[in-house]
C-alpha cells in the first residue's frame, strides 16, 4: 500500500494497489497547474483511492471536457484527474506527493508537442 499527502499534510490518502502507466505529460494545461515541464502521474481504478484526511477540502476545476483535476484549496497541491472517457472508473495521482517509495518500471512521456523549449537546456551545458 502507498500512502501521500498534500505539501500542507491537509490531503492525505492511501492507494490499495500499486499505480500503473505512468507517465510525463508535457501537455500546457499540465505545464500550467504545476508550475512546472511537465507533471508525472500514474493510474489506478478510483475505488482504490482512499482519502484519510481532507477530501471534503479538495477544490476541482473542470480544465476540459470531462476532465476534473483536483487540489488541495489550502497549499495548492495537485492530487489527482480523473474523467478520461476511456477509462472511466480510473484516476490519475500526481506521484510527486507519494510519501512512500515508488518506483515505476517504465516512464512514458506524452505530449511532447509542447515540450517547454527549455527543459533539456541543463543537459548541454
Amino acid at each position: 500500500m502507498h500512502k501521500g499527502s498534500c505539501l500542507c499534510g491537509a490531503v492525505s490518502y492511501t492507494l490499495a494497489t500499486a499505480p500503473k502507466a505512468v507517465t510525463n505529460c508535457h501537455c500546457k494545461m499540465c505545464q500550467k497547474q504545476h508550475g512546472a515541464a511537465f507533471a508525472t502521474y500514474a493510474s489506478l481504478p478510483v475505488k482504490d483511492v482512499t482519502y484519510l484526511t481532507g477530501e471534503t477540502i479538495l477544490a476541482s476545476y473542470q480544465s476540459s471536457e470531462g476532465i476534473v483535476r483536483r487540489f488541495c484549496n489550502v497549499c495548492g497541491s495537485s492530487i489527482e484527474w480523473r474523467g478520461s472517457k476511456q477509462y472511466p472508473d480510473w484516476t490519475s495521482i500526481a506521484i510527486a506527493t507519494l510519501d512512500t517509495p515508488f518506483v515505476p518500471e517504465n516512464i512514458k512521456n506524452i505530449h511532447l508537442d509542447s515540450k517547454a523549449c527549455w527543459l533539456d537546456m541543463a543537459d548541454s551545458r
